[in-house]
C-alpha cells in the first residue's frame, strides 16, 4: 500500500523531518559551541585540516562575507552533475547563496533511490548530518541519517546504512570528494555545528527535476518517487531556502 502513496503524499513522507525543522534549529549556548570545537580537535585529523585547509577555508567565507560564528550551511548533491554543492548564509542573513562545489571522486549505482542493503545506490531525498566521524577509515566523513522515515517506509526490510561523505576516491554508496575536499566540507561543517546550526540540510536529487528532465525519463519506475521530490527541489531552485511546511502544504 505505502508503494501507491501519490505524488504529494510522497514527498511529503520523504520531506516531512526536513521541513519540521527550521534549518539552523535552536541556537547553541557559546559554552557549547566552544566545548564542540575543543571535542573535535581532540582528533589529530581535524588539527591537520584545520592546518591544512582552513586558510582556504577562511579565504572562501570572506570571499562571500560570511562570518564563521554565524555560519549556516546545508549540501546539495545532482547525480548528474557529479559534485557536492556547499551552500551557506550567515545566521538571519537571507537566502543561502552556493560557496562552492565539490566533484566527486568516484560514483556507483544509477539514478534513482537507494532501497535495500549492499545496493551499491546514493540515496535520494531530503536528510542531514547526523555524524562527525574524525576516525574515518576514509580519512575524516560525515554522516548522514539514511534510512529516514520515507527510506523505511518504501525501502525493502533491510535498506542499509553507513551513508557518508567522505574523503578518498571510491565508493559503494557513499559521497566521496577526495581527502582535501573533505577536509574543507568537514571544517565548514564543524563551523556551522558550533555557530548553533542543529541541522544541516543534505539535499540529494538524480538530475535536475525539470518537467523537461522528468520527461526524457517517463518510463522510469522512479518517476512517482521522482515527481514526490519535485515541490521541494522546485522551491529550493526559486528561493534559495529549504522549503517550509506552508509553502508545501499550498502546492
Amino acid at each position: 500500500m505505502l508503494r501507491r502513496l501519490s505524488c504529494c503524499g510522497l514527498f511529503l513522507l520523504i520531506a516531512g523531518p526536513l521541513l519540521a525543522q527550521s534549518c539552523a534549529g535552536p541556537t547553541a549556548p557559546a559554552d557549547s559551541s566552544a566545548r564542540f570545537w575543543q571535542q573535535q580537535l581532540r582528533y589529530p585529523r581535524v588539527r591537520a585540516a584545520q592546518a591544512q585547509a582552513g586558510p582556504a577555508v577562511a579565504a572562501r567565507l570572506r570571499t562571500h562575507s560570511l562570518d564563521p560564528a554565524r555560519l549556516e550551511i546545508m549540501f546539495r548533491l545532482i547525480k548528474t552533475h557529479v559534485e557536492l554543492e556547499v551552500w551557506a548564509r550567515n545566521q538571519g542573513g537571507g537566502a543561502f547563496e552556493l560557496l562552492h562545489a565539490y566533484p566527486l571522486a568516484a560514483t556507483s549505482g544509477t539514478l534513482g533511490p537507494k532501497r535495500r542493503e549492499n545496493d551499491g545506490q546514493v540515496p535520494e531525498g531530503f536528510y542531514e548530518i547526523d555524524r562527525f566521524n574524525p576516525k574515518s577509515n576514509f580519512h575524516l566523513s560525515l554522516g548522514l541519517n539514511y534510512p529516514n522515515a520515507a527510506d523505511r517506509a518504501l525501502g525493502e526490510p533491510h535498506p542499509g546504512g553507513d551513508i557518508f561523505i567522505h574523503g578518498g576516491a571510491v565508493t559503494i554508496g557513499c559521497m566521496p570528494i577526495t581527502d582535501a575536499g573533505i577536509e574543507e566540507v568537514y571544517l565548514l561543517a564543524v563551523m556551522a555545528r558550533a555557530a548553533g546550526q542543529a541541522v544541516i540540510p543534505v539535499h540529494i536529487f538524480p538530475f535536475p527535476l525539470t518537467e523537461a528532465e522528468l520527461a526524457k525519463r517517463a518510463a522510469s519506475s522512479h518517476q512517482a518517487f521522482w515527481r514526490g521530490l519535485l515541490p521541494g527541489y522546485a522551491y529550493f531552485e526559486q528561493h534559495h531556502e529549504p522549503a517550509r511546511p506552508a509553502v508545501v502544504a499550498a502546492e
